[in-house]
């Protein structure tokens, strides 16, 4: 089917919604050793970002998020394309090479895919913070998606107690470590000390040279952070994908291997479901799409675009005869792809009618 979505190719479809209604954390996200803001209680109420989270903060309003209805409905012709035995007789022979088959029937079918992009956008709040290096933290200006105007606080960093370096974790702030070369045990025989340590089992900590204490990584060493709220605004393309199933044991999973020919495409705003497909089954799957995506992303995101497709791809069931036995063969696609689940024993004796 076609993959070319509204945003990218590099989305792929998913049963549930996009937008979720909690946090906006990565879970796959390394953590970052730089500023964490300091816990929420102890920061201000800044006027307008009373709660923060999650779409507290509406994007532009586009408008209303209900379908509109076309006033009359477009002209189309959904012809549906078939094979002829020979073509299908044709395509078999290429995919069985030097093999005995005769074809003794030929039914075109095809199967219907239907496909739903939304382009959504949603929005989420928290506090973050920087280190601070006395700059001018309060300046007004035009508003950054990552930095609102007249939303930054000073604070004493809550790492390190506002000192700007914490205490070393390899040496517990004692400045000295355990000898690797004797183990701490001073010697490295029983009648030799040992060099390294010069006996007392004990080094210099690499880590902190020696001091007991490292640069705090939270403040970099300033002892205070410049403390803001980020707003975060996240654009993503939902997508749903169903394929129509007409009962003919091919099997749904091949039909994503393949192109079909695309009979119709609608965008919009907000798409209304097709009501005018010759097949009720699509137009059922279109009502519920647009319903379904509609209720998840309508009141969680802003709904910035929809665009709805049908794709027509063809299959011909093929029941062909051989060694007095019928076997079955699908030829699908337009690319003229072969399936068969009971493909008979290879022989090398065989040739082809």
């Amino acid at each position: 089917m076609d993959r070319t979505h509204l945003l990218s190719d590099q989305d792929e479809a998913h049963p549930g919604p996009s937008c979720p209604a909690g946090s906006y954390a990565d879970p796959n996200t390394v953590p970052n050793d730089g500023a964490t803001a300091p816990p929420a209680d102890a920061m201000p109420v800044v006027p307008g970002y009373e709660s923060l989270g999650p779409n507290v903060i509406p994007p532009s309003d586009f408008g209303a998020a209900q379908p509109q209805a076309p006033s009359r409905a477009p002209e189309r012709r959904f012809d549906i394309p078939a094979i002829t035995e020979e073509l299908a007789h044709e395509a078999f022979i290429k995919y069985a090479r030097q093999q005995w088959r005769k074809v003794t029937q030929a039914l075109n079918q095809q199967r219907d895919g239907y496909r739903l992009e939304t382009f959504t956008e949603s929005r989420t709040t928290e506090w973050d913070s920087e280190p601070y290096n006395g700059g001018g933290w309060l300046r007004s200006g035009s508003c950054s998606v990552e930095h609102p105007p007249h939303t930054s606080t000073v604070k004493g960093c809550h790492s390190c107690l506002n000192l700007g370096r914490s205490a070393c974790s390899r040496c517990v702030n004692s400045g000295r470590t355990r000898c690797g070369s004797c183990s701490g045990m001073g010697r490295t025989s029983a009648d030799q000390r040992c060099n390294m340590c010069q006996g007392s089992g004990m080094i210099r900590c690499h880590s902190c040279g020696g001091a007991g204490s490292i640069t705090c990584k939270t403040c970099k060493g300033q002892g205070k952070l410049l403390c803001f709220i980020r707003l975060k605004i996240t654009w993503k393309n939902n997508i749903y994908v169903a394929v129509i199933d007409k009962g003919s044991g091919f099997p749904v999973e091949l039909l994503d291997q393949i192109t079909g020919e695309k009979l119709l495409t609608d965008m919009a705003p907000v798409v209304y479901p097709v009501v005018t497909f010759p097949d009720s089954s699509v137009n059922a799957t279109s009502e519920s799409a647009v319903k379904e995506h509609l209720a998840q992303f309508a009141t969680t995101c802003r709904i910035l675009q929809q665009r709805q497709t049908i794709e027509l791809i063809p299959i011909t069931r093929v029941h062909y005869a051989w060694n007095e036995k019928t076997h079955i063969y699908f030829v699908y696609g337009t690319e003229h792809k072969v399936y068969t689940k009971d493909y008979p024993a290879k022989c090398c004796c065989c040739s082809i009618l």
